[in-house]
């Protein structure tokens, strides 16, 4: 039953919860700034300083989940078919977020939604796809 479960609401929590810490909650202006903030830097061989914010490693683990995301969605367990309907829930949710909360106004969460957006479209398609293939179209007389 977890295995329907859409892995995408993780970053998604994980967005939440930085949200949530900051004076003012979801209500807060200031997540852009947050999510902007330097991590950490990287010394790289051009002797220029990449430096990571909390909002590129947000990112970069959300696409990793987006990836294991789109490897199950090939599945064509019983299981698949709940979790294309938790995972249009679940853009649903980010798009509400999106659009009223003032913290999820951000690129960053954008692209999560964008993420979640793709997962959705990506699980219907391979659905259709499998199911083109087991159908027979041609004209057997």
């Amino acid at each position: 039953m977890f295995a329907a479960i859409p892995l995408l609401i993780l970053p998604l929590l994980a967005y939440d919860l930085i949200a949530l810490t900051m004076p003012g909650g979801m209500a807060a202006v200031e997540a852009q700034a947050r999510f902007a903030q330097q991590l950490f830097s990287i010394r790289m061989t051009s002797h220029i300083d990449w430096a990571v914010s909390l909002g590129d490693v947000l990112l970069a683990a959300s696409l990793v989940v987006l990836f294991i995301e789109l490897l199950k969605s090939t599945n064509s367990r019983r299981g698949a078919i709940i979790n294309h309907a938790l995972s249009m829930l679940l853009f649903i949710v980010c798009l509400v977020q999106f659009l009223l909360a003032p913290a999820c106004a951000t690129s960053v969460f954008f692209l999560i939604t964008l993420m979640v957006l793709l997962d959705v479209l990506a699980g219907f398609i391979v659905t259709i796809v499998t199911a083109r293939r087991d159908m027979d179209f041609s004209d057997a007389r």
